[in-house]
C-alpha cells in the first residue's frame, strides 16, 4: 500500500458536490469515544505512514488485496482496522511483518484516478490490539481489541501548559517551514480538543515511521503530548538551523544571480551595438591558441590564465589587465623563427651596397653566416659597434637583417634610466607593461630578429635600478634562453636573437656588461671614402628626398673633396649631409623660383652657396717658428691634429701649462721637462737655462677640455726644439706617452689619428714600436703616402724630429 504526502492535503479530486470535511469536534470526539467497536475487522497495512485517531489522510491502494478489501469495506460498515508495516519493502506482508497496535478508520471517500488507481480518504477512530489473525484471504482479517487510553485529568495545569507549548511550537514551525502553507496555522487555532490537538500534530511532524508508531503506542495522552513536543522541539531546531545556512547561501546566490543577470543584459546590449561579448572573447582567445607552436608548459600556463579571466567578474579592473597579459601570450613569436638566408654572396652584396668600408664589420658578420650554415643552430653572437657618431653603426643593422632575411628591430638605449623599461613591470601595478625587449620581439613578429641596441653607453642610473645591470641577463649567450619578464612572468627564449650594439665610447660601459659583447671598432672615413660616400649614398638621398633628379644637380669628386675638406670636421658623414642638403636646397629654390643656377657644381658655386671655408686651421702649420710641434689627439667625433706650443721667457725657472689640460696632460709636459734638464749634456742644452728662463706651454683651442697622455712625445719634441732652437721635421706628426726612464709607450685610438694625419697633409708618422700592430690592422688604401717611424726611446723620437737647422731668428740662450 502506497501513501501520498498529507502535508499538503489536496481534495480538488473530490466531486463538486462533495461535502466539506470538518476538523474533529469535542462532540466529535465524545460520540467516537462512545462507539463500540466490532470484534474482528479486515485489517490494511500501510507502507509509510501512521494513522492517528480522528486524524484525516488520503491512501492510494495499489495492491490486488488492498483494493479488494477497500471495494469490501466500502459497500459494508467502512469501517477497517489500519496498522503499518514494520519493513515498508515487504510486498505482501503477514502476521510477523505488521505492528499490532493500529487505528479503526471510517473510509470518507473512494475516488477512481484517471492512471487507474483507487485513492481512499480515510478518518482515524480509535486504537485498537490485534489478538489474533483470522484468515490471509483475499486480505488480512483479525480479531481485535480496543487500546485504552490514559488521559489526565481536567483541570491538569501541567497538561494544559503542555498543550499552550504545542500551539506555539506549531505556530512557529509552520512560520518557519516554507512547505507548510500559512493556512495551517488557522487548521491549529480552530482545533478545540486536546488529544486531537496532539493526534493531529503528531501525524504531520517530519519522522519515520518507527518513531511515529512509538508515539501512537503511548497509552498515557499526556505523556504522548511530551513526546510529541520533544519531537517538536527537535524539529524546529533543525528548521531554524537549516533557515540560517539556507540565509546564508541565499544572500550569496542572490548575488552572484543579480550579478548574472547583470553580466546577460550586457551581453545582450554589447551584441546589440555590434560588440563582442565576453565568452566571444575567451572561446576566440581560445581558439587562436590552437593554432599556436609553444611548448607544453606555456600551453598549461596559458590554460590556467585564461579559466582564471573566465571566473573575473569583466567589470573589475584586474579583469582587463588579464585579458591584455592572454593578449601578449598569444601576440609573442612563441617558437616562431623565421628561415636565414645563407646565400653568402648576396649577403656581401647587399652589405657593400648599403655601406661603403666598414671592413671589419662586414667581414664578422659574413664569418657569422658561414658558421650558421654549416652548423645550422648556433647561439647568436653579441656584437658592439664601437666609434664615432656618423659612422653608420644603427644603419649597418638594417643591412645586416636584409643579408640575413631577419626582421630588424631597434631600441633606443639612450637617457634610460629605468629597469623596467628592460624588464618590464610587475602586472599587478596600474598601467603595468612588458619591457621593451617583449614589446619589441611581439612587433617583429619572430623570435630571431636582428635586433639593435642603440647607445648602449648612454644607459644611467637612478633611483628606480640600473638598467645597464637589467642588460646582462639579455646579453648574455648562457643566460638569455630563459629571460624573466616580470610582466610576463615566464622564460623567453632570446638565444636566437642576433644583438647588435652600439656605442661611441667603451669607459662608460659597466665591465660585467662589455664582457659579454664582442667589440668591432667602427673607425672614421678618410676623405677618399667620404667622397665615394657622399657620391654613391648622400647625396642621391638628398635629392630623392627633395623632389629632384640627377639630372637637377651634379656635384664632381673634386666639388665633393672641397666640401668634405672645408666644411665638415668629423669622422662620420653626418655633417657632411648637412652640407650636401644646403647644396641640394639651393638648386631646389632655384628651379621652384624659376631661376637659372649651374646644374654642375664648381668650387666657387660651392662658396657661394656654403660661404667660405671653416676648417683649413686643420692643416699642418710651418716649421719655422721654434717649440711648435704637431701632435695627434682622439676625441668622441674621431681623430684629430693637436698644436703643441712652447715658448720661453726671462725668468726663475717656472713651467707653465695652459690650454684647458687635464691633470694627466700636465704630468706628460712635466715629465718632458725633468727628462730634457736630466739629458741636457746629450740634447747639446746648457743646464743654466733652466734656471734663467721660465718655460710656458700652450695648446690651442683652450675652450675645449684636453686630457691623456698622448701628448707626451709631442711635448717632449716641442721643448727639445725650444732649447736647442732647432727646426722640427716637415710634415710631421706624433703620439705617444713618455715615462722618466726615457721610454716611449703605446697609445689608442690610431686608425683615427692616421686619418686625422691625411686629412692634414701629414707625411711622416712617429709611433710607439707596440703600435706597429695597430698599423697592420688597418686597410692599406688608407696608409698611402704616409711614412712610419717606430720608436722605444725618447732619443730616437728626438733624432727623428727635430733637424739640425736653426729656425729663423733663432734666440741666443
Amino acid at each position: 500500500m502506497k501513501i501520498s504526502k498529507f502535508d499538503n492535503i489536496d481534495f480538488q479530486g473530490l466531486d463538486e458536490d462533495a461535502e466539506l470535511i470538518p476538523l474533529l469536534t469535542p462532540e466529535d470526539e465524545e460520540q467516537m469515544n462512545n462507539e463500540e467497536l466490532p470484534d474482528t475487522l479486515p485489517v490494511l497495512p500501510l507502507r509509510n505512514t501512521v494513522l492517528f485517531p480522528g486524524v484525516v489522510i488520503p491512501i492510494t491502494a495499489g495492491r490486488d488485496k488492498s483494493i479488494n478489501l477497500i471495494k469490501d469495506a466500502n459497500n459494508g460498515s467502512k469501517t477497517i482496522g489500519v496498522v503499518s508495516q514494520k519493513d515498508e519493502l515487504t510486498e505482501n506482508p503477514g502476521v510477523e511483518d505488521i505492528n499490532t497496535l493500529g487505528t479503526v478508520a471510517r473510509i470518507l471517500r473512494v475516488l477512481q484516478m484517471p492512471d487507474g488507481n483507487t485513492t481512499v480518504i480515510i478518518q482515524g477512530k480509535k486504537r485498537f490490539q490485534i489478538e489474533s489473525i483470522i484468515s490471509e484471504k483475499p486480505y488480512l482479517t483479525a480479531k481485535i481489541k480496543e487500546a485504552k487510553e490514559e488521559r489526565p485529568l481536567k483541570d491538569s495545569k501541567e497538561f494544559e501548559a503542555i498543550i499552550d507549548s504545542i500551539k506555539d511550537l506549531a505556530f512557529k514551525i509552520i512560520k518557519d517551514n516554507p512547505n507548510i502553507p500559512s493556512e495551517a496555522t488557522f487548521a491549529i487555532k480552530n482545533i478545540q480538543s486536546n488529544s486531537f490537538l496532539i493526534n493531529f500534530v503528531s501525524s504531520n511532524l517530519n519522522l519515520s515511521v518507527a518513531e511515529k508508531q512509538q508515539l501512537l503506542e503511548i497509552p498515557n495522552l499526556q505523556e504522548r503530548a511530551l513526546a510529541t513536543l520533544r519531537y517538536m522541539n527537535m524539529e524546529l531546531q533543525k528548521l531554524e538551523l537549516r533557515n540560517d545556512i539556507q540565509s546564508k547561501v541565499r544572500s550569496d546566490m542572490d548575488q552572484q544571480q543579480r550579478e548574472y543577470f547583470l553580466h546577460q543584459q550586457m551581453k545582450t546590449i554589447q551584441e546589440e551595438l555590434g560588440g563582442i561579448s565576453y565568452e566571444e572573447e575567451v572561446d576566440e582567445m581560445r581558439e587562436k591558441a590552437k593554432g599556436k607552436k609553444w611548448s607544453k608548459k606555456v600551453q598549461e600556463h596559458f590554460e590556467k590564465e585564461l579559466g582564471k579571466m573566465q571566473r573575473m567578474n569583466p567589470q573589475v579592473a584586474e579583469y582587463s589587465i588579464q585579458r591584455n597579459y592572454l593578449d601578449l601570450i598569444l601576440d609573442l613569436p612563441w617558437d616562431n623563427y623565421s628561415k636565414d638566408k645563407f646565400d653568402l654572396k648576396r649577403a656581401q652584396q647587399i652589405l657593400d651596397r648599403d655601406h661603403y668600408g666598414l671592413e671589419d664589420v662586414k667581414r664578422r658578420i659574413i664569418e657569422y653566416l658561414a658558421v650558421l650554415k654549416l652548423r645550422n643552430d648556433m647561439k647568436s653572437p653579441i656584437l658592439c659597434l664601437y666609434g664615432p657618431p656618423g659612422v653608420g653603426k644603427t644603419s649597418l643593422g638594417k643591412s645586416v637583417a636584409e643579408a640575413l632575411g631577419r626582421e630588424y628591430v631597434r631600441m633606443s638605449l639612450g637617457g634610460l634610466r629605468d629597469e623596467a623599461e628592460i624588464r618590464g613591470h610587475r602586472k599587478t601595478y596600474i598601467g603595468a607593461m612588458p619591457g621593451r625587449i617583449i614589446q619589441s620581439l611581439k612587433k617583429a613578429g619572430t623570435s630571431n630578429p636582428v635586433f639593435i641596441l642603440d647607445e648602449i653607453d648612454k644607459l644611467s642610473n637612478s633611483h628606480q635600478g640600473d638598467p645597464s645591470s637589467a642588460m646582462l641577463e639579455v646579453l648574455d649567450p648562457e643566460q638569455n634562453s630563459e629571460f624573466h619578464d616580470n610582466f610576463l612572468e615566464m622564460g623567453y627564449d632570446l638565444s636566437k636573437v642576433m644583438f647588435i650594439a652600439t656605442a661611441n665610447s667603451l669607459s662608460t660601459i659597466q665591465p660585467a656588461l662589455l664582457d659579454r659583447m664582442e667589440i668591432i671598432n667602427v673607425t672614421g672615413y678618410t676623405i677618399e671614402e667620404k667622397v665615394e660616400i657622399a657620391k654613391r649614398h648622400l647625396l642621391p638621398k638628398q635629392l630623392k628626398e627633395h623632389g629632384l633628379s640627377t639630372n637637377d644637380l651634379k656635384i664632381g669628386k673634386p666639388q665633393l673633396e672641397k666640401i668634405v675638406e672645408g666644411y665638415t670636421r668629423e669622422s662620420g658623414v653626418r655633417n657632411l649631409e648637412k652640407q650636401l642638403a644646403k647644396m641640394v636646397r639651393y638648386a631646389a629654390k632655384s628651379i621652384a623660383i624659376e631661376e637659372e643656377y649651374n646644374i654642375k657644381v664648381s668650387n666657387e658655386d660651392v662658396e657661394k652657396i656654403l660661404g667660405p671655408a671653416r676648417l683649413e686651421r686643420d692643416k699642418y702649420e710651418n716649421n719655422e717658428v721654434a717649440g711648435v710641434v704637431t701632435g695627434l689627439a682622439w676625441t668622441s667625433v674621431g681623430g684629430d691634429i693637436l698644436f703643441i706650443e712652447s715658448i720661453l721667457s726671462k725668468g726663475k725657472g717656472q713651467l707653465n701649462i695652459t690650454g684647458n689640460l687635464g691633470q694627466v696632460m700636465k704630468e706628460s709636459a712635466t715629465i718632458a721637462m725633468e727628462y730634457i734638464k736630466s739629458n741636457a749634456d746629450t740634447f747639446g742644452i746648457d743646464p743654466d737655462v733652466f734656471d734663467k728662463y721660465n718655460v710656458h706651454i700652450h695648446v690651442p683651442e683652450g675652450a675645449t677640455p684636453k686630457d691623456g697622455p698622448s701628448a707626451g712625445i709631442t711635448m717632449l719634441t716641442s721643448l727639445v726644439s725650444l732649447f736647442t732652437q732647432r727646426k722640427v721635421k716637415k710634415s710631421l706628426a706624433m703620439t705617444g706617452e713618455i715615462t722618466l726612464r726615457g721610454k716611449v709607450l703605446p697609445v689608442g685610438g690610431i686608425k683615427e689619428k692616421i686619418l686625422a694625419a691625411k686629412r692634414a697633409r701629414i707625411k711622416e708618422i712617429i709611433l710607439c714600436e707596440e703600435n706597429k700592430k695597430d698599423i697592420e690592422e688597418i686597410k692599406a688604401d688608407y696608409l698611402k703616402g704616409l711614412t712610419f717611424h717606430y720608436v722605444t726611446d725618447m732619443s730616437e723620437v728626438i733624432d727623428i724630429a727635430v733637424t739640425d737647422k736653426k729656425v729663423k731668428n733663432a734666440k741666443t740662450l
